[in-house]
């Protein structure tokens, strides 16, 4: 059954991207088009809702910063977050990061918790807890492929997922002393008040396929930029973005916006944490195993750091790897003489380990790195870190007036 869905996926995909052809992809993308205008108007219909107050927005008294896009997959999401939460902390916040946990398993047992009275929290309030910011509590199956990378990498900052993330924001502040809360993919989320947006803008591709869910990959109309309190353009490759950001000014004419680059800092292997510099990868024959929504941007960062990329193989994004997943595609790089299997971070840690390692198996891992406005960002950082009661309110105001 989940080989079928994820086959669906798949093929869902490539109609939306245009890679499927045939009478069957061609009578689908009329379908899907027909629904986007549909998925509009919902859209539409929801911000005018909470912007009218015909449905509350939950404050809970602290600092809540959404980090989002207006595309499904594919900004960088996560290496920006993890900065942010990093940077935060580096100031002195206690920094919460609130989650969904995109395909996160259920716990077979909620967790245990008490509060400073020592009185046991009850399942309903209880969110999934992934780190205390001293203690990782959940893997990846439990937490979510993200909320667990956030967490492994972020000592000193607490990693909390639901879907409610009124209920998670409330438990981090009242038992996590959370200060600061950074909505992971929390553009969207509109129950709870956002005090600033910070949204992510692919420079290579901005607006997805220029059209909404479910014919494209936009979540969002472009004049929904209009929120954004900074913008940030990801994957930079250091050429002008001038245009673009022209067409992004006809959206927002006030939000700050910073250009940045995620780009490979080392290599690291999957079961040993053994590290080992970019340089190891030239001429090395390998084979390149992933399941994110762009598996191309990936191999073709491999291929220009001078990888020979000789075996590929693609699952569904977020595919939970099993070991046969894992020892069949070994086996065919140990007959193909592959030197290397290289994997993403966010795919690492669904990497069941194999009884017998043949070929070494490594992550890239990714960091953001600032090309132009990094003096923004600091003030961004500061502003965060030294907020003042009367500007949180005018920030509050000018958000609800933005929705």
């Amino acid at each position: 059954m989940k080989e079928h869905i994820e086959e669906l996926e798949r093929w869902g995909a490539d109609v939306i991207f245009g890679r499927a052809k045939g009478f069957r992809a061609a009578l689908t993308r009329f379908l899907m088009r027909t629904l986007s205008g549909l998925f509009r108007g919902l859209v539409q219909a929801r911000l005018w809702a909470y912007r009218s107050g015909w449905t509350p927005q939950s404050h809970l008294g602290t600092q809540v910063v959404a980090i989002g896009n207006i595309t499904v997959g594919g900004t960088g999401k996560t290496p920006v977050v993890e900065l942010l939460a990093r940077s935060l902390r580096d100031r002195g916040r206690h920094v919460a990061i609130l989650s969904r946990g995109y395909k996160s398993k259920k716990l077979d047992q909620t967790q245990l918790w008490n509060d400073a009275q020592g009185q046991r929290i009850p399942a309903e309030r209880m969110p999934k807890i992934v780190s205390t910011g001293t203690t990782l509590l959940l893997d990846s199956k439990f937490a979510g492929d993200e909320p667990f990378m956030l967490a492994r990498n972020l000592d000193g900052v607490s990693v909390v997922v639901d879907k409610n993330r009124v209920k998670s924001g409330r438990f981090a502040i009242e038992h996590l002393n959370a200060d600061t809360l950074l909505l992971d993919d929390g553009m969207q989320y509109l129950k709870l008040a956002h005090g600033m947006d910070i949204v992510l803008i692919d420079a290579g591709s901005p607006f997805g396929t220029e059209a909404l869910l479910p014919r494209g990959t936009l979540r969002e109309p472009p004049k929904n930029l209009r929120r954004a309190s900074y913008i940030l353009l990801t994957k930079c490759n250091g050429a002008s973005n001038d245009p673009l950001i022209a067409r992004l000014r006809r959206h927002n004419r006030t939000a700050e916006i910073i250009e940045c680059t995620h780009g490979p800092i080392h290599l690291e292997n999957v079961f040993t944490r053994e590290r080992q510099s970019l340089e190891f990868l030239q001429d090395k024959w390998v084979g390149a195993i992933s399941a994110i929504a762009v598996p191309e941007a990936f191999e073709g960062s491999l291929e220009k750091l001078g990888a020979r990329v000789e075996i590929r193989r693609r699952f569904a994004d977020h595919h939970r790897f099993s070991a046969r997943d894992v020892e069949k595609f070994m086996q065919r790089c140990v007959e193909r003489d592959m030197q290397l299997i290289i994997t993403t971070e966010k795919d690492a840690v669904r990497f069941p380990k194999p009884a017998s390692i043949d070929v070494p198996i490594y992550f890239l891992r990714i960091e953001v790195e600032i090309l132009k406005g990094l003096e923004i960002w600091d003030d961004m950082i500061d502003r965060l870190c030294h907020p003042e009661p009367a500007c949180e309110a005018a920030l509050r105001h000018r958000h609800a007036y933005r929705l």
